[in-house]
Order: C-alpha cells, then sequence, then structure tokens
C-alpha cells in the first residue's frame, strides 16, 4: 500500500507506521529487546470485524493496537505447535488520533507499541508507563 497524497502531503502508509513501530522497539532496553525475537508485528487498515465483535467495540476506530498471544510469564514448553504472538497496529485508527493534534505520530505509535509489547510482558499499566518514560 502506498501513502496517499493530501493537498498537505502525504498521510503515512503501513511501511511508515512500521518504520516507526520498529524504532521504537529498538530503543527499549536489551532486557526487553532480547525477548521480542518471535514476535511479529503487523501493521493493518483496521481490526477486523471479528477481533472488534470479540472485544465489544463497536467503532473500528477505537482500536488502535492490540497484542495476541501468551504473555511470556505464561508460556511453557507444552506450547508447541502454537500460533505466534502478533502485535497489531491498526493505521486507521491511529492516522485518526493522529490527527486531533495532542501527540506527534512517533509519540502515538511508541505509546501504542509500548502498550502492547508491555502485554507481551505482562506488565501492570504503571509498569508500561514507567518503561514509556525511560525509567525501566
Amino acid at each position: 500500500m502506498t501513502a496517499r497524497q493530501t493537498p498537505w502531503g502525504l498521510s503515512p502508509d503501513a511501511d511508515a507506521i512500521e518504520t516507526i513501530a520498529r524504532a521504537a522497539m529498538a530503543r527499549l532496553p536489551d532486557a526487553f529487546r532480547a525477548h521480542l525475537d518471535g514476535v511479529v508485528l503487523q501493521v493493518e487498515e483496521f481490526a477486523d470485524e471479528a477481533v472488534l465483535d470479540e472485544m465489544g467495540i463497536d467503532d473500528p476506530f477505537a482500536l488502535s493496537g492490540l497484542y495476541t498471544g501468551r504473555p511470556i510469564g505464561m508460556k511453557s514448553v507444552d506450547d508447541s505447535g502454537t500460533m505466534p504472538d502478533v502485535i497489531h497496529l491498526y493505521r486507521r485508527p491511529l492516522l485518526d488520533e493522529w490527527a486531533e493534534g495532542e501527540v506527534t505520530l512517533e509519540a502515538l505509535v511508541t505509546h501504542v507499541i509500548i502498550h502492547e509489547i508491555g502485554h507481551h510482558f505482562g506488565l501492570s499499566d504503571d509498569d508500561m508507563h514507567a518503561l514509556e518514560d525511560g525509567e525501566a
């Protein structure tokens, strides 16, 4: 998918969102990055209807990211054959929130990616905020 031309410039495409997310992941402390090798990062336009229904969300713009998988602390050697852990970023909801003009796109994507990585590690919201603030 390519960026869409607008009168004020290009809207970031999925590749641009992924680049921002991967840069945010690269800035994480080594202790976290070491456990992200098997995690898949996917940038999609929106969450699909099944995901939205399962989460009880009516508005597809209300979900900007999602972690699917088992947190590291819950994994077991008996998990062989399971699907990989995935961090989903939803481009259109991210752009919609960014358009509100309160934060940069980089700050928004970083916030969402850290939150979803936090689910991978089983972190609390306070732990995620500390990680985002560089205090972890």
